[in-house]
């Protein structure tokens, strides 16, 4: 299963890759919509809703997302509701032990999950792109591996009983740790960074490998409601899209809304 898994996740790295610095960026927001579509689906799919609706139901994430791509501007708003839904209604949410609610406040859901995460890869440069992403990835592995070495205290057992406090701590000290080195790396974060402006940029990292931790929670939320593992199939090794972009569907809308609120977008 682990060849299986490295060799999936080596070809998604090389096909996102290419498509990111592929010139035409229209064509880079369409294979954004395509995953968000793919995402819809299985999101729909975890309802229990049919093939055909939960077809239907992706095609309208990924159109909806091309649209506000093409004619949203900078879209602040947006990403204001994403921070809302990720800030307040979620912690709520899960709080209460993610209880089932109508088809059409989870159908509302699925799109604020999926769609500012999209628009923010459409509208992020390329740096910005690989930064971001490279932190989710950082967390990510950081919390599996300190989790599993460490892990005693159990950080929410309801909802993934593998995830731990100490996992979480881990996954904070690597980003930290990342972030401090892209800083010094990057020359327009340089820049940025002298004295006292080291603060918020660390808070602001601090926060946002929060909300990847949170996205990863609610997804696993959603799957545990659902009775099922992965929420799909089509990655070998990984299971669904949404297994994959779960913690990046918070980190990066909520990632846009800082950058709005302290003038770098």
């Amino acid at each position: 299963m682990l060849p299986v898994r490295v060799l999936t996740a080596a070809a998604l790295l090389a096909a996102f890759l290419s498509a990111l610095w592929f010139p035409d960026r229209t064509g880079f927001a369409a294979l954004v919509a395509a995953f968000v579509g793919l995402g819809g689906y299985e999101w729909a799919r975890l309802g229990k809703s049919s093939r055909f609706a939960a077809a239907a139901y992706g095609l309208a994430c990924a159109l909806l997302l091309l649209a506000l791509a093409r004619w949203g501007g900078p879209a602040p708003w947006v990403f204001a509701a994403a921070g809302a839904f990720w800030i307040v209604a979620v912690p709520a949410w899960l709080a209460r032990g993610y209880p089932a609610g109508p088809a059409p406040l989870a159908a509302a859901a699925g799109f604020v999950v999926l769609v500012p995460a999209g628009l923010a890869l459409a509208r992020l440069g390329r740096g910005e792109i690989l930064m971001l992403l490279g932190l989710v990835w950082v967390a990510d592995s950081a919390a599996y591996f300190a989790g599993r070495a460490f892990g005693r205290r159990k950080l929410a057992p309801a909802i993934s009983p593998a995830k731990t406090w100490e996992g979480v701590a881990g996954a904070v000290v690597a980003t930290l740790i990342y972030a401090i080195i892209w800083a010094n790396l990057d020359p327009a974060w340089q820049a940025r960074l002298e004295g006292a402006a080291w603060a918020p940029y660390l808070a602001g990292t601090v926060f946002l490998c929060a909300a990847s931790v949170l996205g990863d929670l609610f997804e696993s939320a959603a799957k545990r409601r659902a009775g099922v593992k992965d929420s799909g199939s089509l990655l070998p090794g990984h299971g669904g899209v949404l297994d994959r972009i779960d913690s990046a569907t918070a980190l990066l809308p909520l990632a846009m809304l800082l950058m709005h609120a302290t003038g770098l977008k």
